[in-house]
C-alpha cells in the first residue's frame, strides 16, 4: 500500500514525477503487488525474472520489503546540505519574530511573531537531532551562516531570502508601525527563500527519500505559504510612512 507521505510527494508536484521518485515507485509498486498476493488465496509459486520464486515469507519478499525500507529511509548530501542550511534560515526567523514584543509591533503582528518563533525554534531542534543521529555536522541553533567547507576552505553564506546585516540592523531600530512595516516585508522575502530552498531540494535526483526531510519540506511549503498569504493582508493595513 502506497505511503501517506508519498502521497503528498504527489500532491506538491501534480503534473510530474520527479526522475528520483522512480526506483522508490517501483519497489513500492513491487509491494503492493506482493501484498494482493499474499492476501489472495493460495497459488502455484510464480517465477519472477531474474528473482527466482517470489512467495509469502520467502527470501525474496524479504528482501523486497528490505529495499523499499532501505530506499525510503535513504538521505543523500543534498538533504544534510538542506538541513544544515536551513537551521540558520531559521535562526534568523527566530530573532527578527522576537523583537516583535519589545518593538512596538501591534497585537495582531506579534501574534504572528509568535507562531513562526515557536515553530521555528521547534523545527531547529528537529533539524539538529536528524543531523546529529547521522553523524552529520550540526550548526549552533542561533548561527545565522552556513558554513560549508569547499577546497580545504572554510566559506560562511546566507541562504536565500535572509536579511544582510544592514537589514537586520534597520529592523532592530525600527519601532510601531515602521517596524511592522519592515518586518512584515523582509519576512515574506524571508519565506519565499525557505521555499525556494525546498524547490531546490527536490530538483536534486539523490534527495528527499528520507520521510523526516520530505515531511519537514512538505511543512515548510504548506505552513510558510500560508504565512505569506497572512503577511501581506496585514501589509495592506499598515499605515505608510
Amino acid at each position: 500500500m502506497t505511503r501517506p507521505w508519498t502521497q503528498r510527494w504527489l500532491a506538491l508536484t501534480p503534473n510530474t514525477t520527479p526522475p528520483r521518485t522512480h526506483s522508490l515507485m517501483q519497489s513500492l509498486t513491487m509491494l503492493a503487488v506482493l501484498g494482493a498476493c499474499a492476501s489472495a488465496p493460495p497459488r502455484p509459486p510464480v517465477l519472477a525474472a531474474g528473482a527466482g520464486v517470489v512467495v509469502t515469507g520467502s527470501p525474496a519478499l524479504a528482501v523486497a520489503l528490505a529495499t523499499a525500507d532501505s530506499a525510503a529511509r535513504a538521505f543523500a548530501p543534498a538533504d544534510v546540505d538542506f538541513m544544515q542550511g536551513m537551521i540558520p534560515h531559521h535562526a534568523q526567523a527566530v530573532i527578527m519574530g522576537g523583537w516583535a514584543a519589545t518593538h512596538g509591533a501591534r497585537a495582531d503582528v506579534q501574534r504572528l511573531c509568535l507562531r513562526i518563533v515557536a515553530a521555528q525554534s521547534d523545527e531547529i531542534g528537529m533539524m539538529r537531532r536528524w543531523l546529529r543521529e547521522r553523524q552529520q555536522d550540526v550548526p549552533d541553533s542561533t548561527a545565522t551562516r552556513h558554513v560549508m567547507q569547499m577546497a580545504g576552505m572554510v566559506h560562511e553564506m546566507m541562504m536565500p531570502g535572509m536579511l544582510n546585516d544592514d537589514e537586520m540592523a534597520q529592523l532592530d531600530k525600527a519601532r510601531g508601525s515602521a517596524f511592522d512595516r519592515l518586518f512584515l516585508n523582509g519576512m515574506i522575502r524571508h519565506h519565499q527563500g525557505a521555499i525556494a530552498m525546498v524547490e531546490t531540494l527536490l530538483r536534486n535526483g539523490n534527495a528527499g527519500h528520507d520521510e523526516s526531510v520530505f515531511r519537514f519540506a512538505n511543512d515548510v511549503v504548506s505552513d510558510q505559504s500560508a504565512e505569506i498569504v497572512v503577511m501581506y493582508r496585514l501589509l495592506e493595513t499598515v499605515p505608510s510612512p
